[in-house]
């Protein structure tokens, strides 16, 4: 059952509160002092509490219960506090919300508005809660995958790059052809590396190759191979990267930039291991896992002409899908922190424009942008502006942060609660708050 900690020197107070929850199922305890409050805060599971913020009748400042509300947050940092404020000055209370306080509400209170919060706050707590069990139930499994498989290094916390993972140690085992697709910079190669760490043949070698980087007169050498004398300036002979990778992996990345001539030898090495060095005659035999990837449409390109379909279905055997950045937002942070290797530390406008940032370049962009960060920041504190990115996403003609009437529209949907119209806002509280200061609004119960 949900439990509201009620804590007010006022006894007719708490009476009162605690029959306006009853009528929503919702338990109370009620405390007469801050030291009784805190006490009780111990005794048992809260949900949330309602506060005072005056105990002393010689004074309004609001000071017990700014203290008493620090000291709520130094015993349970994520528990949403409502702040009563009587004779207290204002900007006490709304210093304490930008603190981390849920909410305040001006006594005397009305009932519909003060329900209304208590119930908003109180299904936050619990998706809150829920979110938090997810993500240790992830966390274990990422831990478990971590011990039975090399995962290489890689920094996820997303549930699309878990399956991404999962699938890449599954097929690992598997002596066949995988296609790894994706957007440029979200980070193939490191999933073929995985591929390859935990495959039969994990102790071979592993060959890297991007066919996009490869002049197209020189694809057919720099894969299978040349003797001396077989293209100018061929002075020795050369082993190609088949060769290289014989007993363990090659992967061909932007596998969809290779010429239509090159295609036709790949596929026969693909069906028989065999293939002759450029300038010889002689049949040489292979055994190499491969793997290729691409950030191109292939199947677009086969009904263009530019790629062999029979090529296609031999290398897409398995194909290992990689999400852009901007669809596993739950990556971002993490990957910040292991980029910034512990060497600077990330304000909280910060945070909160990489999360609202597109990222088109996808992992390598973030990585590059961390990285000029660390360079420009000053005191080792990272601000929007060593970045040099857009605070929020923008989409086209659209403003790049919530306008004046956004916010009041927010906050009229969310029945003046500020924590809930921030969440439908993409803001934090504290954020909310900044941008009513900019725009001139009251904060609602001002």
């Amino acid at each position: 059952m949900r439990t509201v900690l009620i804590i007010d020197d006022n006894p007719t107070v708490g009476e009162a509160l605690s029959l306006l929850f009853s009528l929503r199922d919702i338990k109370t305890r009620v405390a007469l002092t801050p030291q009784e409050g805190l006490a009780l805060l111990k005794d048992g599971p809260v949900d949330l509490v309602v506060q005072d913020m005056n105990f002393t009748a010689d004074t309004t400042s609001g000071a017990e219960g700014a203290e008493l509300f620090r000291a709520i947050r130094a015993e349970q940092p994520d528990l949403p506090v409502i702040l009563l404020t009587a004779w207290t000055r204002l900007e006490a209370a709304v210093e304490l919300v930008k603190a981390g306080a849920a909410d305040y509400l001006a006594k005397p209170w009305d009932d519909h508005r003060l329900l209304a919060t208590v119930e908003n706050l109180l299904e936050l707590a619990e998706s809150a809660r829920d979110a938090t069990r997810y993500r240790l139930e992830r966390r274990k499994r990422r831990e478990q995958l971590a011990g039975r498989y090399d995962l290489r290094g890689l920094v996820y916390a997303s549930t699309a790059m878990e399956r991404v993972v999962e699938l890449a140690c599954q097929v690992a085992r598997a002596d066949a052809p995988v296609l790894i697709t994706g957007p440029n910079g979200a980070g193939k190669e490191l999933i073929a590396g995985i591929v390859h760490a935990n495959s039969a043949v994990k102790d071979g070698p592993f060959v890297a190759v991007n066919c996009g980087a490869l002049p197209h007169d020189l694809v057919e050498a720099e894969l299978f191979g040349a003797e001396a004398g077989a293209y100018t300036g061929a002075t020795r002979m050369r082993e190609g990267r088949f060769e290289l990778a014989h007993g363990g992996t090659l992967f061909l990345d932007e596998i969809g930039n290779l010429p239509l001539a090159s295609q036709v030898k790949l596929l026969r090495v693909l069906e028989t291991g065999e293939f002759e060095r450029l300038g010889s005659s002689r049949t040489r035999k292979v055994k190499v896992r491969l793997l290729s990837a691409t950030n191109s449409k292939l199947a677009e390109m086969i009904v263009a002409g530019s790629f062999r379909e029979d090529l296609y279905y031999r290398l897409n055997v398995i194909e290992v899908a990689l999400p852009p950045l901007a669809e596993r937002p739950d990556d971002i942070m993490p990957l910040a922190e292991h980029f910034l290797g512990g060497m600077a530390r990330l304000s909280d406008e910060v945070r909160e424009t990489l999360l609202a940032h597109a990222w088109p370049g996808n992992v390598r962009e973030l990585k590059n942008a961390i990285e000029r960060a660390r360079l420009l920041c000053r005191d080792g504190l990272i601000v929007p502006a060593d970045l040099n990115l857009p605070a929020r996403r923008i989409a086209p003609g659209a403003s790049n942060e919530p306008d004046r009437e956004q916010i009041e529209a927010a906050l009229k949907a969310a029945s003046g609660v500020v924590s809930r119209a921030a969440q439908s806002l993409g803001l934090s509280r504290q954020a909310l708050y900044r941008r009513l200061e900019k725009f001139g609004l009251t904060p609602p119960d001002a």
